[in-house]
C-alpha cells in the first residue's frame, strides 16, 4: 500500500537524527576549503512571522548546497539580545526582569528556526547578553580606549523623555521616539564616543574592495559618510580673541556673505548672545527643541532664526556680518556654523528675504545678468565671478581652488576635507546593556577597568520605575566601588553600551564562541574569515555594516586580526509583504511560520518562500501560493513511489546508449537543470527560477513515465535522474529529501552527499522541434536532425503533409528561417 506524504512525520524524524549525529557541526581545521555562510542574527522582541524567516532560508540554502560541493561549511546562529524592548517591557509588566523576558523570546525563536529545519552549527550559538559574550564586548571598549578612540564629550542629543534614553537619529521618526512616539528633545549629555571619524577615509576608500556588495548598498554608505572637499575659513569675531569657524565647498562665494548663522545646538550660541539679546535666543531656542531636527531642514521648512548680538569680520573683504542662530542649520554637519550667501543658496535666501538682510550677487550666469534688484531666487550653477576684487571675471568653477589657495597663502583659510559623519555615540542611560567598563575617581579622575575584572557585571537585583530612570544610578552593588588604582572610594559608569557595539563582532565570536581567555583565536579567525556570504537586510546597510567594518579595522590595526573587512560577500533580501504591507504586529497582518509548519510542512514554507520573488525583491504572501508547493511536494512524493521499488538495488551505471527519443530528451532536460541550478545559486541566488525549473522537470519526468510503458522503461536513467533531482531539492527542502533518498536505498544522509554534476555530452542536442507559420500563423511542427542544412529543414517543412495542404493553390513568395525556432513560410 503506498504510504502518503506526510510532513509532520517525516521532518521531525529527519530533524532527530541531524541533531542525534551532529551534523551541522563544523570543525575549525579541515582539509576542506571553507566557507563561512552567516545571516543577521536577530533581536529577540517575540515570535519570528514568515518575514523574518526568508532570510534565514535564503542562508540554509547555500549552506547546504556548499556542503554538496564539499565546502566545510561554517553556518552559525545567534541572538542580538540586549535592548530598550526587553527592559520597556519590564518597566511595562512590573513583575518581569530583562535577562528572563529575553531568555524565554530566545527559547521561543530558538524551537520555530529548529522547526524550519535551518542547519545551523548550534553548538556556536552566542547571546550578547550573556556574560561570556559581553566580557568581550567591553574588553574591545577597552581597546578603543587605550588607544584613543574611545573618550567622553558634551554634546546635543536626541533625548527621548519618556524612554530617558539618548536616541541614534535613525531612532527618530519625524521627531518621536521609535519606540514609543514620545516627542524627542535635544539635550546636552556627556556621553561616550567611539572615534570612527579617524577611519572616515579608509571605510570610503574601502568600499571599493567590495565588488561582491549591491551597487546601492555602497552608495548609501558613502552618502552617509559623506566626504566633500572645501576650505575652512576663519571669521574674526569683533569684540573677542575668538575666531568663527566655517567649512565651504564654494569659496568661490565669499564675497557674497551677508550674514552668519549657527545651529541652535553649537555651544558658541551661549558664548556670543549678547545680554539684550539673551531673552529672544533663549526663546527661540526652546520653541526649536520641540521641533523635528530632520523637518526642521527639509527645503520646504519655513527659515527661522534671531540675532546674536555679535558679529564677525568677513577676512576677504573686511566687512562686518551678523551672527544669528538658525533653525535650518545642524550642528552635526560641517562646524555646526556657516557662512551665509543669500544670492547663491536658497536656504539663505528664504532667511535673509525674511529677515530683510542684504543680498550680494557674486556669481552671474554666462548668458544673462543677474543683480541685487532682479534676484528672485538664488542662483546656484555655474558663472563668472563679479563683486569679487581679483578673482572678478574668472570662471566660478576655476576660481574655488584658485580662491583657497590665496586663502591658504593669506592665513584666513585652508583647504580641507570635511565628513558628514560623526563620531559613534555608544552611551545610553539604560540598564539592559553592556555596562560601559570605567570607574572614576575622584582622586585618579577617569579609570579603565582592568581587563583582569571583566566582565563588569549586570546586578540582578534591580528596580524599574515607570520613570525609566536606568535602576544603575545609586545601586549599591553596582554604582558604588572602589578605584582600582588607589584602592579610594569611586563611582562606576552607569551609561552602558549601544547594542550596535554588540553586534559589530559577533561574527568574530562565533569562531571560538566558548574561548573563555580571549574573544578569539588569531589564527582560527584569519583561517576563517572575512565572510564569504552576508546575508540580512538593507535596513542595516548603514550603520550595523558601518560599524562592523570600523571595529574589524581598528582590530587589524591593533594587530588582533589580519582582514580589513569582515564581509566579503553581501545579499540583502527582500521583505513579504501581506495586503500591501510590510509584516508587522501592529499592522495584525503577520503569518506565523508554526500555523504554516502545522499545515503544510516547513518544506512547503520553504519552497513558497524561495519560489514566491526573486529574493532580492519584495513579495506579497498569498496562501494559495503555498499550496502550490505542498502540491509540488506531494506530486515529488507520488512519483518516487511509483518507481523506487524498480530502482532501489540497481547499482548506478553511466548512462549509455539511449534507446529512443523520449530517452534522449529526459536525460537532456535532466542535465540542463541541473546546470541551470547550479547557476542560479552561484549566480545571483535566483532560487525562484530554481524552483520553477524542478516544477518543470517533474512534469517532464511523469510525461516520460506516462508515454512510455512501464516495462520499457530505463531503469538506469530513471535512478540517475531520481537520484540528481533530489539531490538538487534537497538544499531547498531537506526533509523529504532524505526520506526518499533513504527509500532509495541509501546508507549516507543525503545532506553529506556531493551536488551532481552536469554532463557536458548529454546537452548536445541531436534534434530540434520548429514551429511552422504560413504568413504568420502557426500551421503545424517538425522535429528535424540538429545538423541539416538551412535548406534541407525548409525542404522538409514544405512537404509537411499539413503544410501541403495549405499550401495547395498558392505560390510561395518567400521561407523565413528562425534558426531552431521557426520556420514562416509567406505566400501570395
Amino acid at each position: 500500500m503506498e504510504k502518503s506524504y506526510n510532513p509532520k512525520e517525516i521532518e521531525k524524524k529527519w530533524q532527530e537524527i541531524w541533531n542525534e549525529k551532529h551534523i551541522f557541526q563544523t570543525p575549525n581545521k579541515s582539509e576542506k576549503p571553507k566557507y563561512y555562510d552567516l545571516v543577521m542574527f536577530p533581536y529577540p522582541s517575540g515570535t519570528l512571522h514568515v518575514g523574518h524567516v526568508k532570510n534565514y532560508v535564503i542562508g540554509d540554502v547555500v549552506a547546504r548546497y556548499k556542503r554538496m560541493k564539499q565546502f566545510n561549511v561554517l553556518h552559525p546562529f545567534g541572538f542580538d539580545a540586549f535592548g530598550l524592548p526587553a527592559e520597556n517591557a519590564a518597566i511595562d509588566k512590573g513583575n518581569i526582569h530583562p535577562e528572563d523576558w529575553t531568555l524565554k523570546n530566545i527559547e521561543i525563536i530558538r524551537n520555530q528556526i529548529k522547526k524550519l529545519g535551518i542547519s545551523y552549527d548550534w553548538s556556536r550559538e552566542v547571546i550578547t547578553c550573556k556574560e561570556d559574550y559581553y566580557k568581550w564586548t567591553q574588553w574591545i571598549f577597552l581597546q578603543l580606549y587605550k588607544n584613543g578612540l574611545a573618550y567622553k564629550k558634551k554634546a546635543p542629543v536626541n533625548w527621548c523623555p519618556h524612554c530617558k534614553t539618548v536616541l541614534a537619529n535613525e531612532q527618530v521618526v519625524n521627531g518621536k521616539c521609535e519606540r514609543c512616539g514620545t516627542n524627542v528633545e535635544i539635550k546636552q549629555l556627556e556621553q561616550w564616543y567611539f572615534k570612527i571619524t579617524d577611519y572616515a577615509e579608509k571605510l570610503l576608500e574601502d568600499l571599493e574592495k567590495l565588488p561582491g556588495w549591491p551597487e546601492n548598498v555602497k552608495t548609501m554608505q558613502k552618502n552617509w559618510i559623506g566626504k566633500s572637499i572645501g576650505a575652512e575659513v576663519e571669521f574674526k569675531i569683533i569684540g573677542t580673541d575668538r575666531t568663527l569657524k566655517i567649512f565651504t565647498t564654494r569659496p568661490d562665494t565669499l564675497w557674497g556673505v551677508t550674514f552668519m548663522a549657527l545651529a541652535p545646538e553649537s555651544p558658541l550660541v551661549e558664548e556670543l548672545t549678547t545680554s539684550d539679546n539673551i531673552g529672544k535666543v533663549h526663546e527661540f531656542l526652546r520653541k526649536v527643541s520641540l521641533e523635528d531636527r530632520f523637518k526642521r531642514i527639509a527645503e520646504e521648512a519655513t527659515k527661522e532664526g534671531v540675532f546674536t548680538g555679535s558679529y564677525a569680520i568677513n577676512p576677504v573683504n573686511g566687512e562686518k556680518i551678523p551672527i544669528y542662530v538658525a533653525n535650518y542649520i545642524l550642528y552635526e554637519y560641517g562646524t555646526g556654523a556657516i557662512m551665509a550667501v543669500p544670492a547663491h543658496d536658497q536656504r539663505d535666501f528664504e532667511f535673509a528675504k525674511k529677515y530683510n538682510i542684504p543680498i550680494k550677487v557674486v556669481i552671474t550666469p554666462k548668458d544673462d545678468v543677474i543683480t541685487e534688484s532682479n534676484i528672485e531666487k538664488a542662483y546656484t550653477g555655474e558663472g563668472t565671478l563679479i563683486n569679487s576684487g581679483q578673482f572678478s571675471g574668472l570662471n566660478s568653477k576655476e576660481a574655488i581652488e584658485k580662491i583657497t589657495q590665496w586663502l591658504e597663502r593669506n592665513n584666513f583659510g585652508k583647504f580641507t576635507i570635511q565628513y558628514k559623519l560623526r563620531d559613534w555615540l555608544i552611551s545610553r542611560q539604560r540598564y539592559w546593556g553592556a555596562p560601559i567598563p570605567i570607574i572614576y575617581c575622584e582622586k585618579c579622575g577617569v579609570v579603565p577597568v582592568d581587563e583582569k575584572d571583566l566582565p563588569v557585571k549586570l546586578p540582578r537585583n534591580v528596580k524599574f520605575e515607570p520613570t525609566g530612570k536606568s535602576p544603575l544610578i545609586n545601586h549599591p552593588d553596582f554604582e558604588e566601588t572602589k578605584c582600582p588604582n588607589c584602592g579610594g572610594k569611586a563611582k562606576r559608569e552607569v551609561d552602558t553600551m549601544d547594542t550596535f557595539v554588540d553586534s559589530s563582532w559577533y561574527y568574530l565570536r562565533y569562531i571560538n564562541p566558548k574561548m573563555e581567555d580571549k574573544p578569539f583565536d588569531k589564527q582560527d579567525v584569519n583561517n576563517w574569515l572575512p565572510v564569504d556570504q552576508y546575508i540580512g537586510g538593507v535596513e542595516h546597510a548603514i550603520l550595523h555594516l558601518l560599524y562592523s567594518r570600523f571595529i574589524t579595522k581598528v582590530l587589524k590595526d591593533l594587530g588582533f586580526i589580519d582582514f580589513e573587512e569582515p564581509f566579503q560577500n553581501l545579499f540583502t533580501q527582500g521583505m513579504i509583504y501581506r495586503n500591501g504591507a510590510k509584516m508587522s504586529k501592529s499592522k495584525g497582518n503577520v503569518v506565523s511560520p508554526d500555523e504554516m509548519i502545522n499545515y503544510f510542512g516547513a518544506d512547503a514554507l520553504r519552497t513558497y518562500i524561495l519560489f514566491m520573488a526573486p529574493p532580492e525583491k519584495d513579495a506579497e504572501w498569498n496562501d494559495s501560493g503555498i499550496e502550490g508547493t505542498y502540491r509540488f511536494l506531494n506530486r515529488i512524493w507520488n512519483t518516487y513511489f511509483a518507481i523506487k521499488d524498480k530502482i532501489r538495488n540497481i547499482k548506478f551505471q553511466h548512462v549509455d546508449n539511449l534507446k529512443n527519443k523520449s530517452e534522449k530528451y529526459l536525460r537532456r532536460k535532466l542535465h540542463q537543470t541541473i546546470k541551470k541550478i547550479t547557476n542560479d545559486i552561484e549566480g545571483d541566488f535566483q532560487f525562484n527560477t530554481a524552483v520553477s525549473s524542478l516544477m518543470e522537470l517533474l512534469n517532464d519526468l511523469n510525461d516520460y513515465l506516462n508515454k512510455v510503458e512501464e516495462k520499457n522503461w530505463n531503469l538506469y536513467l530513471l535512478k540517475e535522474f531520481s537520484e540528481s533531482f533530489l539531490l538538487m531539492l534537497s538544499p531547498m527542502a531537506p526533509h523529504i529529501s532524505e526520506e526518499l533518498w533513504s527509500l532509495l536505498g541509501k546508507e549516507e544522509l543525503i545532506t553529506d552527499a556531493h551536488w551532481p554534476e552536469v554532463d557536458e555530452k548529454a546537452l548536445e542536442i541531436e534534434e530540434i522541434t520548429l514551429a511552422i507559420q504560413i504568413n504568420g500563423k502557426l500551421r503545424s511542427q517538425i522535429t528535424v536532425d540538429a545538423d541539416l542544412s538551412e535548406d534541407q529543414i525548409k525542404n522538409k517543412a514544405l512537404n509537411e503533409e499539413k503544410v501541403k495542404k495549405y499550401l495547395e493553390g498558392t505560390e510561395v513568395k518567400k521561407i523565413i528561417y528562425v534558426p531552431g525556432k521557426i520556420i514562416n513560410i509567406v505566400i501570395k
